[in-house]
């Protein structure tokens, strides 16, 4: 799911920049309210986490590549989209930076993809599901499995804006992979959410209906 440089125009490349440096400036007001000190070692073992299971990369025809996300579960585990937003920056940018996975110019829309969409759609989902069913693994489960599948969609829709990919195929190869390795997502969102409350309750936001 990172774009590399060059599949997305720079004018258009700006534009995500912007619309993400806003949502960085919120995360980071975030980590500053919310984020204390005994989180922080929590916030380094999600980031590193995410960081692996993000490695294993799938080639997608029509699409970029397909691998899982992360940023749900770093949202619901610390209780805040935002949370999702900072962790997912923070991993984008050493593996552009320092291993070039994704591209620099473009990884404002990386960003917004992954960290954005995938947080903000992963802890939202997880809220509205958990309120429903008052069952905190599954509704984590869904909620994993939604934030990387509509991700996956609108990184699709913006390559097909960029000119890069036909958007009918863009969402068809985006689509099915990521439909798939969303259950993967959604499962380990789900078994790390468990295991979390499991070993360290102190330590999770409690949302409603998580039990040790």
């Amino acid at each position: 799911m990172h774009i590399p440089d060059a599949f997305i125009p720079m004018g258009q490349a700006l534009v995500y920049w912007i619309i993400a440096l806003i949502f960085i400036a919120l995360a980071l007001r975030w980590a500053r309210s919310s984020m204390k000190e005994e989180k922080v070692p929590l916030v380094a073992v999600l980031a590193a986490g995410i960081f692996a299971i993000q490695a294993v990369n799938i080639p997608i025809p029509w699409g970029t590549s397909g691998h899982m996300v992360g940023a749900a579960l770093a949202a619901i585990v610390l209780g805040s989209p935002y949370a999702g937003v900072f962790v997912l920056t923070l991993v984008l940018l050493v593996q552009g930076i320092i291993f070039g996975d994704g591209g620099i110019t473009v990884m404002g829309a990386n960003i917004i993809n992954m960290g954005v969409v995938g947080g903000f759609v992963g802890y939202y989902g997880y809220t509205a599901l958990n309120g429903v069913m008052n069952n905190a693994y599954v509704a984590a489960f869904i909620a994993g499995w939604a934030s990387l599948f509509i991700s996956a969609i609108l990184c699709a829709v913006e390559l097909a804006i960029a000119g890069t990919f036909p958007l009918d195929l863009g969402l068809t190869f985006m689509g099915a992979y990521h439909a798939v390795i969303g259950l993967i997502e959604g499962g380990i969102t789900a078994v790390a959410l468990y295991l979390i409350a499991s070993a360290r309750p102190d330590i999770l936001e409690r949302p409603a209906g998580v039990t040790a």
